[in-house]
């Protein structure tokens, strides 16, 4: 039996090309801003079913403790600090707990591995989540501050600076529920972390500063959220010093950043065990 050269055969046999020899290049990889969008939408969405009974929830809690402290507090500088701390309460209850349960089940059930699998950047997956709880906590926020200043008399002029207080408080908490959840080996510790932390915001935030004893006071400056209740609490005077506002803002801003930088560490080391 002979063999026939193929290459004198009739058409002959077609070689592949040079290029096409090599291995395919990626695509390019996916742009955070773009990936945060999705998955921002997305969390949306699927919170969206517990919409109603999360703003109930957080936003009774809140108010219940502004009438409770109208029988302790007069108005006044004390009266500053409980309605704003009890408005932050609202931005602490999701951020802290409900986050910190989310990732904690995430991470116990195996859902990272679902986001493992996506083209999109570990920084949008936090980023697009946190934010999803976060947009939740803006009718229960400001319906509370609105009571809180019915409440204690308080004016309402300065009730926007509640727009800059209420994305930048929540970006310094919700790293932080994000990292407890995703740190957390259990999810239960998880939950129990969360709790602890909006414990903290309770005490911390809401009772006024000046009957707190000195170590304590330590420890609320430590709290990220303090700054946020600080810059809303200022607001209320006459003649706010806007300049110290911005400084508790940027507080909190920078505070943000380094919680959501570690609740993005958090999630790349939980994803890849």
């Amino acid at each position: 039996m002979s063999v026939v050269p193929a290459e004198i055969l009739p058409g002959g046999a077609r070689t592949v090309p040079e290029p096409a020899r090599r291995a395919a290049e990626l695509g390019p990889p996916a742009r955070l801003w773009p990936s945060l969008v999705a998955v921002y939408r997305a969390q949306l969405s699927r919170a969206r079913v517990a919409r109603i009974p999360l703003l109930f929830v957080a936003t009774f809690q809140s108010v219940g403790i502004a009438v409770m402290m109208r029988g302790v507090v007069d108005s006044g500088g004390e009266a500053q600090s409980v309605v704003a701390g009890s408005s932050v309460l609202v931005v602490a209850y999701v951020a802290l707990n409900l986050l910190s349960q989310y990732f904690g089940q995430l991470r116990a059930s195996g859902g990272l591995d679902h986001y493992a699998t996506l083209p999109v950047p570990p920084a949008a997956v936090v980023l697009g989540a946190a934010a999803a709880y976060a947009s939740f906590t803006v009718p229960g926020t400001l319906v509370t501050a609105v009571f809180g200043c019915a409440l204690f008399g308080l004016p309402l002029s300065n009730l926007w600076i509640l727009l800059a207080v209420i994305p930048l408080a929540g970006a310094a908490l919700s790293g932080l529920g994000a990292a407890c959840g995703l740190l957390a080996p259990r999810p239960e510790l998880a939950t129990l972390l969360g709790q602890l932390g909006m414990s903290a915001a309770l005490l911390l935030g809401v009772l006024p500063a000046d009957r707190m004893p000195e170590p304590i006071r330590l420890a609320r400056d430590l709290l990220p959220s303090t700054y946020g209740v600080e810059a809303y609490a200022r607001t209320f005077g006459a003649h706010p010093d806007w300049a110290v506002v911005l400084i508790d803002l940027g507080v909190c801003a920078g505070v943000g950043v380094v919680s959501l930088a570690v609740a993005t560490w958090a999630y790349r080391r939980a994803a890849v065990r």
